[in-house]
């Protein structure tokens, strides 16, 4: 037996679909304008998980130019068939609804097969492969008679060709949802078992009233049969100071010896206020008279998961700590950039032993492409510590250490020049608009910046000569969660430099970026 611990990807990795292949887990997950796209995880256990790198790597798979956090890449979903790996999803900024293939999870992925928006509307879509070898796409779109309402739309499904990789044939709308005007039914996926094909989904919104159901139907192209007990998992009836919420955006996968488990997005809280975002969970299931019973006489998401598998370590298990260097010649897959990540904006060649990030005129607050580098947050108790060489040549220039909601709410801890003295100060940004809240100055040489979070709450603290001096106390960290943001995302936390609109051959070299679980 083994113990799986919740959630099993810790930090914002939100809408989870996995897929088995023999002994072999593998997971992927929504990354938004968070790039690389769609990172994919690997575990021979459920309870120990590896990040294995990135479904989508380059640009040409990911356009993402211009747009909000909270846009870009929703809700992939991964299966595999005869051979091959597929990934569907939707980049909502560019391009709709996708197909990428791979002979090994690991990659290279190909160029998508884009499906066309006309043709193939919507988002949230996942495949499905029959018994007689036939694919079939199913997905969510707008009520096509017209939305009467937020959130007035369908699923559907429809035959792939996978030679062409065109939908082909005649679509149909299959289930709208559990209840009466149902708002938002999502990430729809179908499964066949004992003749029946099944059509689990999420709706009632990714907030607190957010809830998995499921339908079936002994025929594909027919209105489904809902489950009389729907919804069939939720967290919307515990109350808002339960310690998690949001559960929903389900994905099943059995074992070989035929027991069946779910993982879903969940968010864990602090204050009523989420900043570490969507999370994913595990889930044991169960079938009784023809249905799926999710955690069956718990009813709830657990701390911990028992599983009848031997226990199977992987080398670089995803855990709560990013501790990095950068001795390596290549970029580590935890660090993400925002619409891009390429040596446009970084080098680990030009100072041996440092990450070289280039300041360039692109500023946080604005829908581009900025040179940051980041990790997720994982935890509401947690310290970070990083070390940087930085040089400011004017006013404009800025580098350091920033935490991430989206691009019009953040909290800098950077290095700039004031009064022609270098100082380093706090920049908070909110709703758009900054607020310097600290500002002291500093020496020459290496910079070491030290933060400590608890409880939505923030001390920002200077070593100098092994010394600590105290920046700010009590930083309110409540701005930057999705409560009061906006949007779907958890924060990062990275390294930042900018001129702020102005051209700019300036550099600042990272020695270390260190986010640690403090308790």
């Amino acid at each position: 037996m083994v113990k799986a611990q919740n959630p099993i990807l810790k930090g914002f990795y939100p809408d989870p679909s996995i897929c088995r292949v023999e002994d072999d887990y593998y997971i992927v997950c929504s990354s938004f304008k968070y790039s690389p796209g769609v990172p994919i995880f690997h575990s021979k256990d459920l309870a120990h998980w590896e990040q294995i790198g990135h479904v989508l790597e380059r640009h040409s798979q990911l356009p993402l130019d211009g747009d909000e956090i909270s846009r870009g890449i929703f809700a992939p979903t991964i299966r595999y068939n005869n051979g091959t790996y597929y990934m569907i999803t939707t980049n909502v900024t560019s391009g709709g609804n996708f197909i990428v293939t791979a002979k090994n999870p690991q990659g290279p992925w190909s160029e998508p097969y884009i499906l066309g928006d006309e043709e193939c509307p919507g988002i949230d879509p996942s495949l499905f492969f029959d018994d007689d070898g036939k694919c079939y796409y199913v997905g969510t779109r707008p009520n096509p008679e017209g939305v009467r309402y937020n959130g007035d739309w369908e699923i559907w499904v429809q035959e792939l060709d996978l030679d062409s990789m065109k939908l082909v044939g005649e679509s149909m709308a299959i289930w709208k949802g559990a209840v009466k005007d149902v708002i938002w039914p999502e990430g729809p996926h179908l499964y066949k078992k004992d003749g029946y094909y099944y059509l689990l989904h999420a709706e009632g919104g990714t907030g607190p009233e957010h809830a998995i159901s499921v339908a079936r139907s002994k025929e594909l192209f027919k209105w489904f049969e809902g489950c009389p007990r729907n919804p069939i998992f939720t967290h919307r009836n515990l109350g808002k100071d339960y310690p998690i919420i949001y559960a929903g955006h389900g994905d099943l996968v059995d074992d070989k010896d035929g027991n069946w488990y779910i993982v879903m997005l969940a968010s864990r809280h602090c204050k009523r206020h989420c900043s570490i975002g969507r999370e994913t969970f595990l889930a044991k299931v169960i079938w009784e008279d023809g249905w799926p019973v999710i955690n069956p006489g718990v009813g709830k998401l657990t701390a911990a998961v028992e599983l009848p598998f031997e226990e199977a370590p992987v080398p670089n298990e995803i855990s709560w700590d990013d501790r990095l260097t950068f001795y390596s010649n290549r970029l580590d897959d935890r660090l993400v950039g925002i619409e891009k990540r390429d040596e446009a904006i970084f080098s680990l060649k030009e100072n041996p032993g440092f990450l070289r990030l280039y300041t360039r005129p692109e500023k946080m607050e604005d829908k581009c492409y900025p040179s940051y580098l980041g990790v997720r947050q994982k935890d509401y108790s947690f310290k970070v510590s990083c070390g940087f060489e930085f040089e400011p040549m004017s006013v404009n220039e800025v580098g350091g250490v920033v935490l991430v909601q989206n691009h019009p709410n953040h909290l800098a801890f950077e290095v700039t020049m004031e009064m022609g003295e270098r100082v380093i100060r706090v920049r908070r940004c909110v709703k758009g608009e900054n607020k310097v809240s600290a500002s002291m100055p500093i020496g020459s040489g290496l910079t070491q910046i030290e933060l400590k979070a608890r409880n939505q709450s923030m001390d920002a603290w200077i070593v100098v000569n092994n010394e600590y001096r105290l920046l700010e106390k009590d930083i309110d960290l409540l701005p930057y969660t999705y409560e009061e943001a906006g949007g779907f995302v958890g924060c990062t936390i990275g390294m930042y430099t900018s001129s702020n609109g102005t051209e700019s051959g300036n550099h600042c070299d990272f020695a270390w970026l260190s986010a640690e679980r403090s308790l």
